[in-house]
């Protein structure tokens, strides 16, 4: 806020043939006006004839008008527009923003007018965006000072005047004129800048500007180029910094970077010199449909770090270990059934120091400190702003991989190693997944992490009416809704598609995208070929978080691709639903120990009082079968059943929080887990929610039927790498930067499953301490290899059932509802039992500690065995299932899942 003193206008605006922009400064003792700020954009020019204006602002004006400066220099001194500006002037448009406008920009339609550009000369227009652009206006009739004075958001006349053009455009390095291009062209999208050059290798080149499109570029010859570093020197006025700057800036469509991706270096993926052997003839495992995936999300430093039998521990390269423990496991996976590994993000990102030189590690003898002390968090917090570790949600350049997980982060070797890694999951059986994060980046404005924004400011980011940058998701949202962002976000999947063949993309908080953003990607997959492009684009799978909030939520600005809008679309999106009823309550819960289905809720109640009476944990529990059934049939909307509480329902009928549990039209739609890498892994989601004394051997079993639930559902499944070893993070719910110690995978039982490294990390779990400290020191937390060992086999046969039973792998809805019911769901239901019949299985999830009789009076006289992969499988307990003829009745022991099959 600002206080104004009333001034006359400058000497520019005097002389314009318009009335005098007047009025609405405040007087003496008034208080401060927030209308007068040109650090705020709060007008929106939305495309080259209208500009929306916030209603209230200025509203008693009647003159509006756009001034622009290309040296920018236009402030607000007391009420007065200062500086030496040119003008557009603006016209009421009675009615305010038309149809197509309202619809094109949803968030403007009710709070925002319309002021049209008298202007129409397109040159006039792109010239003042090349400048600082403020919208200001004021009465006539006398008083010379401003009632409204406003820095102006300009995507949408950007879009307006070059994305035809620019969207066409091939931006980065581009290699042409031969067999592998002898001349190379850089370009980039830079319609606002004054001025652009190339540095390359330290030399400065001219770069020419297309009119129409806004690109840059530059020519010169590959053999001189080739390996060269590069950084665009970019002139252009930056609304974060309120002047004209010149920023020295990598290229967003980066191939290659030097070390900490201080310059962009000139690569040519097709090089190949780039290319392990047997890259170009690369031979895949076969394509597992999306309704059929099975998929495990994996930490490519996690994998290996701790493995004492890697050669290449933390690296890309561990992946080519084939005789590692790491590996070994993978292919165990593989062969049961699992199709993709799923990567935690992989690109080019901004919080780890590429070089180990540069890597610090904790100070402390980590291990020789107690279960559930502070101090191994406090050691690993000391330094884990220069350690090795990070999630990776934290993008810097897209298309790049990213250079700590590399032998040498310096130039393209990285490239090489990215794609050794592709090859060494594929030999393994496995396709790979790879987590993408385009809806925010690291940094915007004028920080030196800052990519995009410092090349078109204002632009690549989705602004709020201030035209502050948005934060919902953690940090500087991006705006795929917009042109150039869209076609980033195309272009980037689609050159990991062609040149790493990855097979598949997880979008990291889907639903800040455009559906139709998500659609572009694939289509565009869609028309790569094996021919053309060395890749199936058709069988490359999608899926994301469709989570709806933020500025966005219930498409406030565009179609989102959110759970229940990408629904048929062939995208799958996480659901929550059976994930919430399997473990209990929310992510967000104050007290962890609210239970579940499959963590004992009513059938072995804990202490927490957050749990409710014994009336409503019944009542609870049963809500979450329903919410199980649902996740069985694939989330299904329109799937008819018999609820808990005797009515016939679709699966859109029952209740998630407030929203429709069932959303998918068709299975595929919708993704079942039972964890991942945000919250709690499920073992220490259920060490918080199982009761204290539960044994190591029935937290094993629960771990088990928990997994098995979600793989067992129609459509695909994920479960974070090493839930079936029972890993742990010693209770740690974001452990996003808790360093190797908390993160570490441990393939060899004998090296533990994590439980027990200390109290996690405070800045996240602090208030759980004191429901985790006394769990972290209980001997019946931490298991022994006969629990891990037993508790992976068994997921592994389960998961042998899923992946060769045909009836797991419908098609469509009806064949689903042909195919799946639940014959004792209603009044009488068990709590925490539930059996479901498919085609010709029988399903029996039996979450309590007793065995359980379930009499399906269809079954009867009809001949039932225990599935041959359980029946000479590893658990010995499910073993001693049975099933009775004469009555229909399938017997079950305590906390076991069973798959009868017709004998």
């Amino acid at each position: 806020m600002r206080r104004h003193r009333q001034l006359a206008l400058c000497a520019l605006l005097l002389a314009l043939p318009l009335p005098l922009l007047g009025a609405g400064a405040p007087g003496a003792g008034a208080a401060e006006d927030d209308g007068l700020d040109l650090a705020s954009a709060r007008a929106q020019w939305i495309d080259r004839t209208t500009v929306a204006w916030p209603k209230g602002l200025g509203e008693a004006a009647d003159t509006h008008l756009l001034a622009y400066a290309a040296d920018g220099g236009l402030t607000v001194q007391g009420g007065d527009l200062a500086g030496d500006a040119s003008h557009l002037a603006l016209t009421r448009v009675p009615g305010g923003l038309s149809d197509a406008q309202r619809a094109a920009h949803p968030h403007l339609a009710a709070d925002y007018d319309a002021y049209r550009l008298t202007e129409r000369d397109t040159g006039v227009l792109r010239e003042a965006l090349r400048g600082q652009v403020v919208a200001v206006a004021g009465e006539g009739e006398g008083d010379t000072s401003l009632s409204a004075a406003t820095g102006v958001q300009i995507p949408g006349v950007l879009d307006d005047l070059y994305a035809r053009q620019a969207t066409r455009a091939t931006l980065g390095p581009d290699f042409h004129g031969g067999p592998h291009g002898d001349r190379t062209t850089l370009s980039v999208w830079a319609p606002t800048a004054r001025e652009v050059e190339a540095e390359i290798d330290g030399r400065t080149v001219p770069m020419r500007r297309s009119a129409d499109s806004g690109v840059w570029s530059a020519t010169g010859d590959t053999g001189d180029w080739a390996g060269a570093t590069y950084r665009y020197r970019v002139t252009v006025w930056a609304p974060a910094a309120q002047k004209v700057v010149t920023n020295e800036v990598t290229d967003p469509y980066s191939t290659a970077l030097t070390t900490d991706s201080e310059r962009s270096v000139v690569a040519d993926l097709d090089d190949p010199a780039l290319a392990p052997a047997g890259w170009r003839n690369l031979r895949k495992p076969r394509a597992t449909p999306l309704r059929d995936a099975q998929i495990q999300e994996l930490h490519v430093r996690d994998f290996s770090v701790s493995d004492p039998t890697s050669k290449h521990p933390g690296a890309y390269r561990a992946f080519t270990d084939s005789g590692s423990d790491g590996m070994r496991h993978l292919r165990k996976l593989a062969r049961s059934g699992t199709s993709y590994v799923h990567l935690l993000p992989a690109f080019d990102f901004s919080t780890v120091p590429e070089r180990p030189s540069d890597q610090r590690e904790p100070g402390c003898d980590l291990a020789a400190l107690p279960a559930d002390s502070p101090r191994q968090q406090e050691c690993v917090g000391e330094v884990a702003a220069e350690d090795a570790f990070n999630w990776g949600y934290d993008p810097l350049h897209y298309t790049v991989p990213e250079g700590s997980y590399a032998s040498d982060p310096e130039g393209p070797s990285r490239t090489k190693e990215f794609r050794e890694m592709v090859a060494g999951l594929n030999g393994a059986g496995l396709r790979t997944v790879m987590d993408v994060v385009y809806n925010h980046t690291s940094a915007s404005g004028q920080d030196p992490k800052s990519v995009l924004d410092r090349i078109v400011p204002g632009y690549y980011h989705r602004l709020l009416a201030d035209g502050s940058v948005a934060t919902s998701t953690c940090c500087a949202n991006t705006a795929p809704e917009h042109a150039m962002m869209g076609k980033l976000t195309v272009d980037s999947v689609v050159t990991w598609a062609r040149a790493y063949k990855v097979d598949g993309f997880r979008f990291d908080l889907m639903g800040h995208h455009p559906k139709a953003n998500i659609l572009a990607v694939r289509a565009a997959l869609d028309r790569l070929t094996v021919a053309k492009d060395g890749v199936d684009g058709k069988r490359i799978v999608l899926y994301g978080e469709g989570w709806n909030f933020g500025e966005v939520a219930d498409d406030a600005r565009f179609t989102q691709a959110t759970q229940k809008n990408m629904a048929g679309t062939g995208v799958a999106t996480f659901s929550d639903r059976s994930r919430d009823a399997l473990r209990g309550g929310g992510p967000f819960d104050e007290d962890p120990r609210v239970q579940g289905f499959a963590s004992g809720l009513f059938t072995d109640p804990n202490t927490s009082p957050a749990n409710g009476t014994r009336e409503e944990q019944r009542a609870r529990l049963l809500h979450y079968q329903d919410l199980i059934k649902v996740g069985l049939t694939g989330n299904l909307a329109d799937y008819t059943f018999t609820d808990s509480r005797g009515r016939k329902v679709k699966g859109s009928e029952v209740d998630y929080n407030g929203a429709p549990a069932g959303y998918a039209k068709a299975p595929g739609d919708a993704l079942s887990y039972a964890d991942a890498h945000d919250n709690e892994t499920l073992y220490d989601a259920l060490a918080f929610k199982l009761p204290a004394d539960t044994s190591a051997a029935d937290r094993a079993r629960m771990q088990v039927l928990a997994m098995a639930t979600a793989a067992l559902s129609q459509g695909p499944a994920l479960s974070q790498a090493g839930s079936d070893l029972l890993r742990s993070k010693s209770l740690d719910r974001n452990s996003y930067d808790s360093g190797d110690w908390f993160n570490a995978l441990h393939w060899d039982c004998r090296q533990g499953n994590g439980f027990g490294r200390g109290l996690p990390p405070a800045a996240d779990n602090e208030p759980k301490w004191p429901y985790a400290k006394p769990l972290l020191t209980n001997p019946r937390l931490t298991p022994s290899c006969t629990e891990i060992n037993a508790t992976s086999a068994a997921y592994r046969d389960l998961l042998r059932i899923r992946t060769t039973e045909p009836s797991f792998s419908k098609r469509d809805a009806a064949s689903v509802q042909r195919a799946l019911s639940f014959p004792l769901s209603g009044t009488e239901e068990t709590p925490g039992v539930l059996t479901a019949r498919l085609d010709e299985l029988v399903l029996v999830v039996n979450a309590t500690p007793e065995r359980q009789e379930q009499t399906v009076p269809a079954a009867k006289g009809r001949g039932y065995t225990l599935h041959p992969v359980q029946a000479k499988g590893a658990d010995p307990v499910v073993k001693r299932s049975a099933y009775d003829a004469r009555t229909g009745t399938f017997t079950v022991p305590a906390r076991s899942v069973a798959v009868f099959t017709r004998g």
